[in-house]
């Protein structure tokens, strides 16, 4: 069953009514966050938590509307003095839209758009949030946020009786998603639909052609291998992704086994994926429990790229390598180390909406 906002019925086939979903580098109208309260998502280090927020949403709000949901008027006053003369102050709007956790990208509405005229050219998905297989209840907080932000944009909702977090698609904008196996095939998802009938409605739902499959993902990530932590679309046919060369690290050989996958993929138009390596940092470790820190895990903004860094040698050669990938963008790199103990950085706390 659909929902329905006040501007028009959510269509039952967004693909055949004519939408699709940008890739992340095309024009933004705003980026979403949920600003981070969960104090046990950081357990004894959330004081450093929101310093980092404030460096993202001012390297970002220049250029940018970011809106941010908070708890209540109290929160909204607490995060407003944060940002106060760091951020651009007219580009930020609040939203009292209480969350459980962070992490937007998994819990935000997915938008799609269409460019082929008529009403509503922006609809906002609600895909089912399950907390990644049911992991951290509750959740129904964060389950409720997609409508709310539709509602709050004034487009049409289409509610999806399918859990899928934007964490663990990747597009390109011309009709490719990249995904893993470890992710979606996993049963704490979606056990009865099959990996044919995940594919039917990815293309359904998301206007894509091409479904990309990699296998597993680096250790510590809790989200049971999200792309976003692996390999990232820079252009229709260029990706990058990280590799781990020390053959003793737990992360070489699915990193290996993914690399190998891109180097035999062909899009549908027959043509290579040009393949960039991003080098992983060492370890970064709490209390003896590996953390899933990773290059991958930046976030493309209209004029800037926000990178994750962990204070490693690779993070400076790293940034080099986006910002060859983005040479219209200033690639920032900032320092993620203590924020990477919530088991995200800025791609998995952010979502992007296109511009129409």
């Amino acid at each position: 069953m659909s929902k329905q906002n006040k501007v028009g019925q959510a269509p039952a086939s967004p693909a055949r009514a004519g939408y699709a979903m940008p890739a992340e580098w095309q024009p933004h109208q705003a980026t979403w966050l949920s600003w981070p309260h969960k104090r046990a998502s950081w357990p004894g280090k959330f004081e450093p938590v929101e310093p980092v927020m404030v460096r993202f949403v001012a390297a970002l709000s220049p250029t940018e509307i970011v809106r941010i949901n908070v708890l209540d008027e109290a929160h909204e006053r607490h995060v407003r003095n944060l940002l106060e003369g760091r951020a651009h102050a007219a580009n930020v709007r609040f939203h009292r839209f209480p969350t459980n956790d962070a992490w937007c990208r998994d819990h935000g509405a997915i938008f799609v758009t269409r460019k082929q005229g008529g009403p509503d050219p922006l609809l906002a998905l609600d895909f089912r949030f399950n907390s990644w297989g049911g992991k951290y209840p509750p959740f129904d907080l964060d389950d409720a946020i997609p409508p709310q932000m539709a509602a709050a944009l004034r487009v049409p909702c289409r509610r999806v009786d399918m859990v899928l977090e934007g964490g663990s698609i990747e597009v390109n904008g011309a009709g490719a998603l990249l995904t893993t196996e470890q992710c979606l095939l996993n049963p704490n998802r979606n056990p009865s639909m099959s990996r044919a009938e995940i594919e039917a409605s990815l293309r359904d739902l998301l206007g894509v052609r091409q479904i990309i499959w990699l296998g597993d993902g680096i250790v510590g990530d809790d989200t049971d291998g999200h792309i976003d932590d692996l390999t990232r679309f820079v252009a229709e046919d260029r990706v990058v992704t990280v590799v781990e060369p020390d053959s003793a690290d737990e992360n070489h050989t699915p990193l290996a086994e993914n690399r190998d996958r891109l180097d035999a993929i062909r899009l549908d138009d027959g043509r290579p994926l040009e393949v960039i390596e991003l080098r992983m940092p060492g370890p970064v470790e709490f209390e003896g429990d590996r953390l899933p820190a990773s290059y991958a895990n930046f976030y493309i903004g209209n004029k800037v790229v926000l990178m994750p860094a962990f204070d490693d040698p690779a993070d400076e050669p790293n940034r080099r390598a986006l910002a060859r990938c983005f040479p219209g963008r200033e690639v920032i790199a900032i320092d993620c180390t203590d924020l990477v103990l919530g088991l995200g950085t800025f791609h998995c706390l952010t979502q992007q909406v296109p511009m129409v």
